[in-house]
C-alpha cells in the first residue's frame, strides 16, 4: 500500500525514521533545508558529514541525526537545473530512489522528503514534484520496510504542486 502524505512545515520538527537532507555535493551544509537541518541537528552532523567525503549528485548516504527528533538523515545532493538537457530528470528521480533505498537498508519505516533541487538548484517545481511523487510511488508498492513517507513542503506554493502532483497521479 503506497502512503504518501503532504503537509506544509518545518522538516526540522518531524519525528520520522529519517529525513532527507537537500544536500549539496560536499555534504557540510549550505542554505536552505540543508542549512536548517545542519542547525538543527547541531554541530556533530558537520562532523559525521566530513566522515563521509561528499556524495555525487543523485547519490544518498546516511548519518545518524544527532539532536533531530529523526533517528537518520539521509543526505543527498540533487541536480542542478542547467535547462533539463543535462541529464537532471533522471538525477532527480536518483536522489528520492537512492534515499529510500538506504532508508529500506536502515530498516526505516518512515521518511520525511523536501522538495529537492527546487531552491537554489532552480528545478522546476511543477515538474520536480511529479519525479518525486511517480517515484515515491513506484517505490512503496515494493518496498519492504519503508510505509509512510511525508513530502514537508516549506511554503504553499510547494505544497501545492506536491498536492497536484499527487492527484495526477491517482494517490
Amino acid at each position: 500500500m503506497t502512503n504518501i502524505k503532504v503537509i506544509k512545515g518545518d522538516i526540522t520538527t518531524m519525528h520520522v525514521d529519517a529525513i532527507v537532507n537537500a544536500a549539496n555535493t560536499t555534504l557540510l551544509g549550505g542554505g536552505g533545508v540543508d542549512g536548517a537541518i545542519h542547525r538543527a541537528a547541531g554541530p556533530e552532523l558537520l562532523a559525521a558529514t566530513m566522515k563521509l567525503h561528499g556524495a555525487q549528485t543523485g547519490e544518498a548516504k546516511i548519518t545518524a541525526g544527532f539532536r533531530l527528533p529523526a533517528k537518520y538523515v539521509i543526505h543527498t545532493p540533487g541536480p542542478i537545473w542547467h535547462g533539463g538537457n543535462q541529464n537532471e530528470a533522471q538525477l532527480l528521480h536518483n536522489s528520492y530512489f537512492n534515499s529510500l533505498t538506504l532508508a529500506e537498508q536502515n530498516n526505516c519505516h518512515t521518511v520525511a522528503f523536501p522538495s529537492i533541487s527546487t531552491g537554489v538548484f532552480h528545478f522546476p517545481l511543477s515538474q520536480a514534484a511529479k519525479i518525486a511523487t511517480e517515484t515515491l510511488r513506484d517505490f512503496l508498492e515494493t518496498a519492504k520496510t519503508v510505509t509512510e513517507v511525508t513530502m514537508v513542503c516549506f511554503d504553499d506554493t510547494t505544497f501545492a504542486a506536491y498536492q497536484d502532483a499527487l492527484t495526477q497521479i491517482n494517490l
